[in-house]
């Protein structure tokens, strides 16, 4: 199952390095806005929403410019650029600093994130079984990086301050863009068309500053919220319709697997709403709720995230080696029937959320079994849709659209989150309201409207299954 082509090791640890200082950021970001800078929780997860949001609604530019403009190293590399600074202007530890780190940060990913997943896809054939295989892989790598992170970052920043942990993160870009300068060459004849030709001069200064212009423009839409919204609901309808307009040029063929992809992105919107619950909700029902060690050893709660990559580690080769054993003997599940499988897990997770209430002791406090399983069911759910995403936009759309719509993809991941920190916002805990008891079944209650949603959603995709498999094999 390791069997791949020569430039994927590149780009697995490109990622993971990435990766290792996005995940550890987040670990503490949310929890830093509460308690250093005295948000609310309502204020502080659709401030944390709203930037992960723009993050992803700025990938699509990135894949423009990666295909386009300046080719996906070039572009790759100036993005790692900015995320390192996002991350030592937020180590700064300066509250008033904090917009204009995230817009930075922003910027960083919007120029880095399709990249690397474009250069993959173009490693292998659309035809080819080791495609799954490939990505779920370079799924792991991301959890690789994810999983240290969150696993150490918060217990640094708890120790040596704040600032302390946002500079680890720098460092894990640090190690990406030396990763990246050591073996550029192998990736050039993966790059695209505009990539393999030199640097265009006047193009790269106009995208620096560009960029630079961006930061103080998202710093301004984070701080106001509701024309964060508006900016990305009218940027995914323009998406939308644009995705309409391919798929009525489109051939036969290609129409057919395009409206697959199209349904498969609007299903990811709703996962992402279940997924951006982790940094958010779950991740303060950890902190109010859930026992602070796991087997007897004392754990800092906010490290309960790294259940997340730690599931996906494990989970990841059992499944890419099973994705290759199935295509290897023709038999491999279709996207569709995996999209819908990851959505009945990640159901089963949060109705595990709801269930523990019956075992909390009279303090409202319960086993972290409880968190701990939960985050296996949706680990696994999410290797089934948002790991395989980017494989659905490889498979499904033509070459032409690959890098732009790996973008959308990432479009639909923004929707979700914006979506998701509305729904978290629901378990804010009133200030008059004691932690315990209380707590927990303001926590409760929502997982377990949102397991039965989910497991609604989950169903309506078995129904629709059949056909869309039809549609992929015309």
């Amino acid at each position: 199952m390791f069997k791949q082509v020569k430039p994927f090791t590149t780009i697995f640890f490109i990622e993971l390095w990435e990766r290792f200082g996005f995940y550890g950021m987040q670990a503490i970001l949310v929890y830093y806005m509460v308690k250093a800078i005295g948000m609310t929780d309502t204020l502080a997860f659709n401030t944390y929403s709203a930037f992960t949001a723009l993050i992803y609604a700025a990938i699509f530019i990135g894949g423009y410019l990666g295909d386009n403009i300046l080719g996906a190293k070039k572009t790759l590399l100036l993005g790692a650029v900015f995320l390192t600074l996002g991350y030592v202007i937020l180590g700064y530890a300066d509250p008033s600093y904090l917009y204009i780190a995230l817009g930075v940060i922003i910027v960083g990913n919007g120029l880095f994130k399709a990249n690397p997943s474009n250069l993959l896809s173009k490693l292998y054939n659309a035809d080819d079984p080791r495609l799954d295989s490939a990505f779920t892989l370079y799924y792991m790598s991301i959890n690789i990086g994810s999983l240290l992170s969150m696993s150490f970052v918060p217990a640094i920043a708890d120790h040596f301050g704040w600032g302390t942990g946002f500079y680890v993160c720098a460092l894990g870009l640090i190690l990406a863009i030396a990763k990246f300068l050591i073996s550029i060459k192998s990736l050039q004849p993966y790059d695209s068309p505009v990539g393999k030709k030199p640097l265009n001069f006047p193009a790269f200064i106009t995208v620096v500053v560009g960029s630079v212009i961006a930061v103080f423009v998202l710093s301004y839409i984070i701080r106001h919220l509701t024309l964060a919204h508006w900016i990305l609901s009218l940027t995914g309808l323009g998406l939308l319709a644009f995705f309409i307009f391919e798929i009525m040029r489109a051939d036969a063929s290609e129409r057919s697997k395009m409206i697959v992809a199209l349904i498969l992105m609007i299903q990811g919107i709703f996962f992402f709403i279940l997924y951006q619950q982790m940094p958010t909700s779950l991740n303060f029902y950890a902190i109010n709720n859930v026992e602070h060690s796991i087997f007897g050893f004392a754990i800092n709660p906010l490290s309960f995230q790294a259940l997340n990559p730690f599931w996906i580690f494990v989970m990841s080769p059992i499944l890419a080696h099973f994705y290759h054993k199935l295509g290897k003997q023709g038999k491999d599940l279709k996207m569709p029937t995996k999209f819908m499988i990851g959505m009945f897990l990640c159901a089963a997770g949060f109705l595990i959320l709801w269930s523990s209430r019956y075992f909390a002791n009279s303090q409202g406090i319960v086993s972290s079994f409880w968190i701990i399983t939960s985050y296996f069911f949706q680990s696994t759910g999410e290797l089934l849709v948002s790991g395989l995403g980017l494989a659905m936009v490889a498979q499904l759309v033509p070459e032409r659209l690959t890098g732009f719509l790996m973008g959308a993809w990432f479009m639909a991941v923004a929707i979700g989150m914006i979506l998701g920190g509305m729904v978290a916002s629901l378990t804010d805990i009133p200030s008059n309201l004691p932690v315990g008891m209380d707590s927990l079944n303001i926590y409760s209650n929502i997982f377990l409207k949102i397991g039965i949603v989910t497991t609604i959603i989950a169903i309506v995709m078995a129904l629709m299954t059949p056909k869309l498999k039809n549609l992929m094999s015309k």
